[in-house]
């Protein structure tokens, strides 16, 4: 009996993953993982049209009408997608997601060749590619943001760096370079890995890989292709480095409370005994000494981000890298155990897709999302809520000036939301140009000289407005009209008149990084 199990378990899983270099790995599950990925891109793309923008892809949307090398927030990746995006799909929500649709499904294929590599037959590529139905990669899926192309950078970067250490082909170190060149256009964060990476290498080994000489030819690689991006930062004074500082002012102490809880959610918290045994499994099982470093450097990059105050979320690429490791571990659990095993695990995996997709993608009616948790617990639902109402209600309030004065009035928002649902949804209304000096859009100031009279949007300070204008009304406040409480929400809507000063003097005093 006991023979015949471990025949039937052979067969399923291997004993042990491919272990050295000219070893093939098992074939790629093609059928099970395209359907699954089908599944996954007709829930997004069923989804994508629902609630509205979410602030962010409002901002790249403007900044995608103003392309640059870099911005003093970011690389130019994301504003860049947005650009094409709505240039060949036309200017609507939906169009603007579908990169964020790709991108999701290519991380499913990338996660399930991840597993692969290590020795995953069938069930192990399967069950990987599955964890991209949790909680954060669903986000991205959904909305454009810059973790969106990260997602799928990092997953590709892990896989060739796995490839060129579990397979002792350094040649693959050419390929990692290229992914990073590339990945800094979207995010610098890629550093970050690429620092727990060096660190895994240095602590676990193998060290004589940091002598490779394909290695440094793949860092020379990723310098050139990224050499635009990064000339643009020095000749800019380091912006991002200023914006960095920015967030570890206005959210670090948040940033660090919240790093061990978010490590439990990213994926959904009935996967992390899947990631965790991923873990474990790089740093006790003799068979993956070779991507050691890969298990060593996730501790190593949750110390960098308490250190520097990054968002917790940011370590989400190399979690579902552990996650797809752990799969290998549970296939073998599973071919060794009973039905019970498959069932459970099955109805684990199930409960945590459906629980993810309720929380991150707008599944549910409006009505009902404000009787709910949700928009409390994920802010990127609730910023999707009530544009279309905050811009109409903005545009009441411009009609209440008289018109001489209401021809050269301008509007100053305090976020790149509330100025982006404005340049998206103001024209209908006859609005003029909004303005904000938060990041990018700062640059893109001051209003012209003449506007002495400003619809001012948000949440200013009633002492900051008294220092800039000599008087200020509320004229009106946002409502979104369905219940959820997001950022925008009783926002008031005043009326400024005859600012103290020339704009060329008061706008530096509007700027803002967060």
């Amino acid at each position: 009996m006991a023979g015949s199990t471990a025949s039937r378990t052979e067969s399923v899983e291997p004993a042990v993953p491919v272990a050295v270099a000219g070893d093939e790995p098992p074939p790629f599950a093609w059928r099970p993982v395209a359907v699954l990925a089908a599944g996954i891109a007709a829930l997004l793309a069923a989804t994508s049209g629902r609630y509205d923008y979410h602030r962010d892809e409002l901002y790249f949307r403007q900044l995608g009408r103003h392309l640059a090398w870099g911005y003093v927030d970011q690389p130019p990746l994301t504003p860049l997608l947005a650009r094409i995006a709505t240039a060949v799909l036309g200017d609507s929500v939906w169009a603007l997601r579908v990169p964020c649709l790709l991108s999701v499904v290519a991380t499913v294929f990338v996660v399930a060749l991840i597993a692969r590599e290590l020795g995953g037959g069938r069930t192990a590529q399967v069950l990987a590619a599955a964890g991209v139905l949790s909680v954060f990669p669903l986000i991205s899926g959904h909305v454009l943001l810059t973790s969106t192309v990260d997602l799928v950078i990092w997953s590709v970067l892990i896989l060739f760096v796995i490839r060129a250490l579990h397979r002792d082909a350094p040649r693959w170190w050419l390929a990692a370079g290229t992914v990073v060149g590339v990945g800094l256009y979207n995010k610098h964060l890629v550093v970050l890995l690429l620092l727990g990476l060096a660190g895994g290498l240095l602590l676990a080994g193998p060290r004589r890989v940091l002598r490779s000489g394909w290695l440094w030819a793949g860092v020379a690689l990723a310098l050139v292709i990224g050499a635009p991006n990064l000339v643009y930062q020095a000749t800019h004074d380091w912006p991002q480095l200023a914006m960095a500082e920015a967030l570890r002012r206005n959210k670090g102490d948040e940033a660090r409370i919240t790093l061990v809880p978010f490590q439990l959610i990213l994926l959904g918290p009935l996967l992390v005994p899947v990631w965790v045994a991923g873990l474990v499994s790089l740093l006790r099982n003799p068979a993956l000494r070779a991507v050691r470093a890969l298990g060593v450097a996730y501790p190593l990059m949750c110390v960098l981000l308490f250190a520097l105050a990054g968002q917790p979320y940011y370590t989400v690429g190399l979690l579902l890298a552990l996650y797809a490791v752990g799969s290998v571990a549970t296939a073998r659990w599973l071919a060794a155990g009973g039905p019970r095993r498959w069932v459970g695990t099955v109805a684990v995996v199930g409960a945590n897709a459906v629980l993810s997709a309720v929380m991150a993608i707008p599944v549910l009616p409006l009505p009902v999302l404000a009787q709910t948790p949700i928009p409390a617990a994920n802010q990127t639902v609730a910023d999707q809520i009530g544009w279309p109402a905050y811009v109409r209600q903005v545009a009441d309030v411009h009609r209440m000036l008289p018109p001489d004065e209401r021809a050269g009035a301008v509007i100053v928002t305090g976020n790149y939301g509330e100025a982006g649902a404005l340049d998206r949804y103001g024209r209908g209304y006859g609005l003029p140009r909004a303005y904000s000096g938060q990041n990018e859009l700062y640059r893109q100031g001051p209003p012209p000289e003449s506007a002495r009279t400003v619809v001012v949007v948000g949440g200013f300070s009633d002492a900051y407005l008294a220092a800039r204008f000599a008087s200020c009304v509320v004229a009106g406040r946002l409502d979104n009209g369905v219940g959820v409480d997001n950022e925008e929400q009783g926002l008031p809507v005043r009326i400024c008149r005859d600012p103290r000063g020339s704009w060329r003097e008061l706008w530096p005093r509007f700027q803002h990084f967060d």
